[in-house]
């Protein structure tokens, strides 16, 4: 089943409105197994291109700093603090639960009745330990450096894998060295389509 589309079911200056910060909640999405990355960006396509926009305001994939050691070197990478879960903070009503519902990769809302969903309370919030308020792309800036291996999770390049050469920061994407039929390529890749390889 599709996601219902928001176009047309508002007069034009509702679509112009944003729901009030005030009625907006953050609530808890279930997904399937690496899909968390591809649920964020569908969701956010979708708030360009439909009245979601105006009834989300955030989309967050909460991360936590890990101390890994490689070939007898410490590194700090950027790990996914809940696996199979993103938040997002949305004025809840049927659309746009239907929506967020019905995305590709969702397994459904967090709580006693996934048809009406419980926000989380603050304090709920406060425990998780991640400053959502401040999280942005911008925490995927320190994940990846030149030489890690990586894999491509989104985008035409999805299902391979490759090797980053640089960082390019100010565009929020590397660039990287990609294998494909037998053949490297350099393509580059935007933070939220790749993820650094299992080892």
């Amino acid at each position: 089943m599709s996601p219902i589309e928001f176009n047309g079911l508002f007069s034009d200056d509702e679509q112009e409105k944003k729901a009030p910060e005030s009625d907006m909640r953050w609530y808890v999405i279930h997904t399937y197994s690496t899909y968390e990355n591809k649920v964020k960006q569908y969701l956010e396509s979708k708030m360009e291109n439909s009245d979601l926009g105006r009834m989300v305001s955030k989309i967050v994939i909460p991360m936590v700093e890990e101390t890994v050691y490689k070939d007898g070197k410490e590194k700090t990478e950027l790990k996914k603090a809940f696996p199979g879960y993103v938040l997002i903070k949305m004025c809840y009503t049927k659309e746009s639960w239907y929506t967020v519902r019905n995305t590709p990769g969702v397994t459904g809302f967090v709580g006693p009745d996934p048809m009406n969903p419980t926000p989380l309370t603050p304090e709920e919030v406060r425990a998780l330990n991640v400053d959502i308020d401040d999280i942005s792309d911008e925490i995927y800036v320190d994940a990846f450096n030149p030489g890690d291996r990586i894999s491509i999770i989104s985008g035409p390049l999805a299902g391979n894998e490759g090797t980053v050469e640089a960082v390019l920061a100010e565009k929020k994407c590397v660039k990287a060295n990609v294998s494909m039929f037998g053949r490297k390529i350099s393509a580059e890749l935007e933070y939220t389509q790749i993820e650094l390889a299992d080892d």
